[in-house]
């Protein structure tokens, strides 16, 4: 007997399942059409049917790729997953066979027709029934997968075809053979099939039985082996081995005396190879022994590299691995001259300061390269522990010496070049403070004696040649850093880069992606395009990384048109090998605008441009500071607005003028944090800008902190700030009188490129800044400001012939003093 299903249902196609009714099953469904199928069965409350593939590697199945018999189910939870796939609970109702597909393009929509399972109990089907679930308990028992729970719920079931839906989901048989046993129509046949797949598993069970038994005996007989084994060599070494631990006693023994150590040193190895011969070689007192006297004995106690004095050579290699850097390499020949005339002298402690990428760490190995010495480096960044520095004591298990002593050991030299790289980027917490221990490393007059906590002797330190790098001094404790020779390194000029480019970074590429050097020519114009347009950095290692980009392109390039050709690379072709520009080269202005100036700012990369942006609105006398900066900028801006005000009479603004407006100062960039006070002529620029509609030059960038009476005053990182001028196509730069001697450090390239103009009072600055280009233009102006007047401040301006009146023929500010 079979029922038909009038109404249409949705059709689920299951990849590697069967599904039988009374099974609850969760489902993972990503398929759109199945997806849709389960949204249809939710919305109508319609039951599911759950058809099976026929191949599971399917992925768009059409009608003939499906079993006809399945089971009709219900959704009992469905909840949609982040990823769009959908997780779903169903419960299989009863077995159903497909007889037509009604709707195939969105989702199957197929009619049905139910399989009664009716079947007449008779004295045959019973002891099927029986045999079944006698051999379920045997296959539970042996498999130890599922629960024995399930035993007596199998054996509370009296309908043959519920048993073998029940029975069937535990058994681990293929998908065709769970498809056979759904299609089948008779209880008795269905049972005897499932005996059948039972009787089989069953023997499988019992043969894995017997194995792991076996295997069982075999590791205990193995495990006790080992054992006796183990206690028959403890016996042996108790009985001869004695004499090799003697051997070995005698063999440290050798070593210290061939060992040209401090009399320190020797006494507390000597004292520690006694105590060792007293011992069991089995105690782990000796084992800990035995390590200290192995480290005392491997250290370069006395053992110091030749050192090459030859200036020339010195200077050849140094300049054959790095271009420019001529302060480093200065004080490295002064070294070198000073130690040829004395004979002797102290190891200098450098610290390299300058933004990522302009050669810090490798200088490193250049310079132990052109002295002659051992290199070896450490990499501070992120270390807290002053144990790191400074070891641990022999108390602890596992003790070792610190990195200093470590990394001795694995130069073998008493004289290396000890590169400590990133010493700005340490931090402390309860474990102890490293830069603390390094105040003993780094200091010429102590670090002779070095005491590390695991040696617990005297190191002499002193002919090490300490080089320390960071990419800023703010971080360091000041302590540390008057211990250290510091040496500024900023940023290259594009000319520098373009030599690095050509002499070090394209050669280095062409070896790294196998490229000869007739494959590919860069043309200078195409180095500087790179320069200018994909990268934005003080120094040149995403310079090295587009380069590298450009040299991989060009193997691929090589490769299909054949090893003879060649690519030459220049700046009208330079964006089919690196895409779309990633920078604007010359960050100035379009245009001349009033409201807007330029400003020099220094950061741990180098130095930036800086616009400084003011709005003036009608209000009440707000002074608005936006762009995330820092107390001591907004600090400037205040002092900024307060001069200004001071100075209305001479800007032609009424005296009450900021009581009728609000004054929005904005630097562009408001996530990047800013501060410092070197903004503040550029901020009183930008408000008298904004107040008078007069254009700032565009041309034009600025530094310098201000007073409240108009001073200039002395600002930090200049070099930085005039290279960064120079990249963004800056021609003018205004900066504080005070800093007219570091003009010397700038490249002479830079400063024929760049007008540099020093200040002493923010007057100067706006007769410099603010820029009228003629006559008619000015009277322009002059009405716009006056229109401009009118309507922010409800009186007529007052009277300005010329910019150049600005700050001139005034009294001093309006500002009282005491």
């Amino acid at each position: 007997m079979s029922s038909k299903e009038n109404n249409p249902v949705p059709l689920l196609a299951l990849r590697d399942i069967i599904i039988f009714p009374q099974m609850v099953v969760p489902l993972f469904v990503g398929r759109e059409k199945s997806v849709r199928a389960l949204e249809e069965a939710e919305r109508q409350k319609k039951p599911i049917m759950l058809a099976a593939q026929r191949d599971a590697k399917t992925h768009h199945p059409g009608p003939e790729d499906i079993f006809d018999v399945g089971t009709l189910g219900e959704v009992m939870q469905m909840m949609k997953l982040a990823d769009g796939t959908v997780k779903v609970l169903v419960e299989g109702k009863k077995r159903a066979k497909i007889e037509r597909f009604v709707e195939t393009e969105e989702f199957f929509l197929v009619e049905v027709e139910e399989l009664a399972e009716g079947a007449e109990m008779n004295a045959e089907l019973k002891a099927l029934m029986r045999s079944v679930q006698s051999s379920f308990e045997s296959y539970v028992k042996l498999g130890k997968k599922i629960s024995p729970e399930m035993i007596h719920q199998v054996n509370a079931i009296d309908d043959p075809f519920r048993l073998a839906d029940a029975i069937i989901v535990h058994l681990n048989i293929k998908l065709d053979e769970k498809q056979d046993i759904l299609e089948t129509n008779s209880a008795s046949e269905r049972l005897e099939k499932i005996y059948t797949h039972m009787k089989s598993e069953i023997e499988i069970l019992q043969v894995e039985k017997r194995i792991r038994t076996r295997v069982k005996k075999q590791m205990e007989k193995t495990q006790k082996e080992y054992y006796l084994n183990e206690q028959m060599r403890a016996i042996q070494k108790e009985l001869g081995e004695k004499d090799d631990f003697r051997n070995e006693i005698q063999e440290l023994e050798e070593k210290l005396k061939a060992k040209g150590m401090p009399e320190e040193a020797h006494k507390k190895t000597e004292n520690e190879i006694r105590k060792l011969k007293m011992m069991s070689p089995m105690s782990a007192e000796a084992t800990v022994v035995r390590n200290y006297v192995d480290w005392m004995l491997s250290l370069p106690w006395n053992e110091f590299s030749e050192e090459k004095l030859d200036l020339s050579e010195a200077e050849g290699i140094l300049d054959e691995d790095h271009f420019g850097l001529f302060k480093v390499k200065e004080r490295i020949l002064e070294y070198l001259a000073v130690h040829k005339l004395v004979g002797k002298i102290k190891g200098p402690i450098l610290c390299l300061v300058g933004p990522p990428g302009v050669g810090k760490t490798s200088l490193g190995k250049s310079i132990a390269r052109s002295t002659g010495r051992e290199f070896v480096r450490i990499a501070l960044g992120g270390v807290r522990d002053e144990a790191e520095i400074r070891g641990h004591r022999r108390t602890y298990i596992g003790a070792l010496p610190g990195k200093i002593i470590q990394s001795l050991k694995r130069a073998g030299k008493s004289n290396p070049v000890f590169l400590l790289d990133e010493v700005d980027k340490m931090s402390a917490d309860f474990r102890g403070d490293p830069s603390s221990a390094l105040l003993e490393v780094l200091d010429p007059e102590q670090n002779d004696t070095f005491g590390d906590h695991y040696l617990d002797v005297d190191y002499d330190l002193s002919r090490i040649m300490f080089i320390t790098t960071a990419n800023t001094i703010s971080t360091i404790p000041r302590p540390l850093l008057d211990r250290m020779e510091v040496i500024q390194i900023a940023g290259y000029t594009e000319l520098e880069k373009l030599q690095i480019a050509k002499k070090y970074l394209i050669p280095k590429a062409c070896e790294k992606n196998g490229l000869k050097e007739e494959n590919v020519h860069f043309e200078d114009d195409s180095i500087l395009g790179m320069v200018r347009h994909y990268t934005r950095e003080a120094g040149v290692r995403s310079l090295e990384r587009t380069v590298s980009s450009v040299c991989r392109k060009v193997a691929v390039s090589i490769v299909k048109n054949g090893e003879d050709s060649t690519e030459t690379i220049t700046l009208e072709n330079l964006d089919k090998f690196l895409g779309v520009r990633k920078f604007k080269y010359g960050q100035q202005e379009s245009e001349n605008v009033s409201g807007s100036a330029t400003g020099l700012a220094w950061t741990e990369l180098g130095g930036e441009l800086l616009t400084i942006e003011v709005a003036i609105v009608h209000g009440k006398g707000r002074l608005i500071i936006t762009g995330k900066l820092g107390d001591v900028m907004q600090e400037s801006a205040q002092a900024a607005m307060m001069y200004v005000r001071s100075r209305a009479t001479s800007l032609g603004l009424p005296k009450d003028f900021y009581s009728k407006v609000d004054i929005h100062i904005h630097v562009p960039e408001g996530a990047i944090p800013k501060d410092g006070p070197s903004a503040g002529v550029t901020m009183v620029t930008a408000i008298a800008s904004a107040l008078t509609g007069i254009p700032v030059d565009r041309n034009i960038a600025m530094t310098g902190e201000v007073t409240l009476r108009g001073r200039v005053l002395q600002i930090g990182g200049l070099k930085e700030k005039i290279l960064a001028a120079h990249r963004g196509g800056i021609t003018r730069v205004l900066i504080p009188k005070e800093n007219e001697k570091d003009i010397e450090e700038i490249p002479t390239s830079v400063r024929e490129n760049v007008e540099i103009i020093s200040v002493a009072h923010v007057d100067e600055v706006l007769r410099e800044a603010l820029i009228v280009q003629d006559h008619e233009h000015f009277t322009e102006l002059l009405e716009k400001r006056k229109r401009r007047y009118d309507d922010l401040f409800g009186q007529p301006a007052m009277d300005i012939t010329t910019t150049s009146q600005l700050g001139q023929d005034v009294e001093e500010p309006d500002v009282v003093t005491h």
